[in-house]
């Protein structure tokens, strides 16, 4: 821990040493500002953290975030980061049985197998030429947008310019989701693989009149400017270890076991109160950057909260022994893995599962996915794990909204848990119970988390991994130039519910730092 000195003045002062806060700590003092960043655990990271979760067992997760393509590579180059991607070579497989035999679809490994794998599930090449019809489309959005992520806001009418394509703005921006996916594809199973990257953290329905599954769905086609989400080396500690050295190079103060508890501001200057085992301190600045949730913001400084989060997602962490092998014979499981494993998740599973859980019940087929991280990374495992074929496992379980964990969120856990193994296992010739490792004390190495639980533990509000519903990449009434700003001069927000917040991106405390810096102060 870190102690900030008592009194002094900072050019900045952020609250929450998350990836958002680091990397807005990182540009401010190279560009020679003093920056103070205030961390209320023992360690900087938030979400975006890699840990030993099973005693005695050498294996770094990614606990809680897992994949990264938000990220722009000009963050990367700015702060001189020493960090590394590693690309999957398998975007996805998805199990199903057709005719009584257990098949699937992989996609990826190249354009030919892919286009054989659609012809084998559907029997004709139409839903392989959807396919690239639709991606190719959304691939041009992609490119035009994914720029504009760290740059000013656009008016809604300039991002319509940039993106250049009507039929692709309408898919998009003004229509639910769901009518282009029934446009486009006419299998089950191949719409609701299109169809999972809207309800990634996002509880809706593919027609929901919010648009709320649209903007779900913008984010995770359009990063990097491909839409490819790639796993980071090292695990998604390493970005923000990364972040916090270069912060600190540049001569940040970073205090962890630091909590802000006020913030007041009389729009010139500001001070920040912060709160520690030993007492509280204030720090005086120019600027506040809150690397929090608007939820957080509003009660550091005595503002009306904005209406309530809710997170909708279960997680889970593994390490097997080996990989289960499965059902349908003719992929290696280390292929199914090493994409995205996708679990009841055909376009009529998913409209079920949201209207079971929004009546408040249990999805009576839990949809969910996964991806084996130590395929594509095995500097996770230590080297006698790996030398002996152990994998790690990260499942993230869709449509489970947080109320449906409020009478007992650990009874609900455990039998939602219960619920989407028992999916899984449909698809495997073997138990994953089977294959699963045990930890020092002899327990299987799971873990899982509710919404409630993220909220404990990361002061996710609700447990949103975004912090509220995600944001169009435009301009709206109040959101100000950067997205940043908020009813407080010099304060800002520099977190995930800023305007073009969400996922591991670094793009919200990117462009708080760019404001700060427009301001020319300090």
């Amino acid at each position: 821990m870190t102690a900030p000195e008592p009194s002094r003045t900072y050019d900045a002062v952020i609250v929450g040493g998350g990836h958002n806060g680091l990397v807005a700590a990182a540009y401010l003092a190279r560009a020679g500002r003093s920056v103070l960043v205030l961390e209320r655990l023992d360690h900087t990271g938030g979400a975006a953290v890699s840990t030993r979760p099973f005693p005695g067992v050498d294996a770094r997760l990614s606990r809680y975030s897992y994949l990264v393509s938000l990220l722009p590579r000009k963050i990367v180059r700015d702060l001189g980061l020493d960090f590394r991607l590693r690309t999957r070579t398998i975007s996805s497989y998805t199990p199903a049985e057709r005719d009584g035999r257990p098949t699937g679809l992989l996609i990826g490994g190249g354009e030919r197998r892919t286009r054989e794998a659609f012809a084998r599930l559907t029997g004709s090449d139409r839903e392989y030429r959807a396919w690239q019809r639709f991606y190719d489309m959304t691939g041009r959005v992609a490119r035009r947008v994914f720029p504009t992520l760290t740059e000013p806001l656009p008016t809604r009418e300039e991002l319509r310019r940039t993106v250049g394509d009507e039929e692709a703005w309408r898919a998009l921006f003004e229509e639910p989701i769901g009518v282009a996916v029934e446009e486009h594809f006419t299998d089950d199973l191949v719409r609701g693989v299109v169809l999972t990257d809207a309800l990634i953290g996002t509880f809706a329905d593919a027609h929901d009149p919010s648009l709320k599954q649209n903007r779900c769905f913008l984010y995770h086609v359009i990063g990097g400017g491909t839409g490819a989400w790639d796993v980071p080396v090292g695990g998604m500690g390493a970005l923000t270890d990364a972040l916090a050295d270069a912060a600190r190079a540049a001569g940040a103060v970073i205090a962890t076991g630091h909590e802000a508890v006020r913030i007041a501001t009389d729009g010139r200057t500001a001070e920040v109160t912060h709160r520690t085992a030993d007492g509280e301190g204030v720090a005086a600045t120019r600027h506040v950057l809150v690397n929090a949730s608007p939820q957080e913001l509003a009660a550091l400084t005595g503002d009306t909260p904005p209406p309530p989060a809710e997170g909708a997602q279960l997680k889970v962490n593994m390490l097997l022994e080996r990989l289960p092998r499965l059902r349908d014979t003719s992929v290696d499981p280390r292929e199914a893995f090493a994409g995205t494993f996708h679990i009841a998740e055909g376009y009529g599973q998913l409209g079920a599962a949201y209207a079971q859980a929004a009546s408040g019940e249990l999805p009576a087929e839990p949809p969910s996915e996964i991806y084996c991280h130590s395929l594509t990374d095995p500097t996770i495992l230590g080297p006698d794990l790996a030398a002996r074929g152990y994998q790690t496992l990260t499942l993230f379980g869709l449509h489970a909204p947080a109320r449906l964990f409020a009478r007992d969120n650990d009874a609900v856990r455990e039998e939602l848990l219960k619920a989407t193994l028992a999916r899984l296992d449909a698809h495997l010739a073997e138990p994953l119970a089977d294959c699963l490792a045990t930890d020092a004390q002899g327990r299987p190495c799971l873990e899982a988390r509710s919404p409630l639980d993220l909220e404990r533990d990361l002061g996710l509000p609700g447990g949103n991994i975004f912090h509220r519903e995600l944001s169009w990449p435009h301009a709206q009434e109040g959101t100000g130039r950067w997205g940043v700003e908020t009813r407080h001069t010099g304060v800002l927000l520099c977190g995930a519910g800023a305007v073009r917040g969400g996922g591991v991106s670094g793009v919200p405390g990117h462009n708080a730092a760019m404001a700060v810096l427009e301001a020319g102060e300090g």
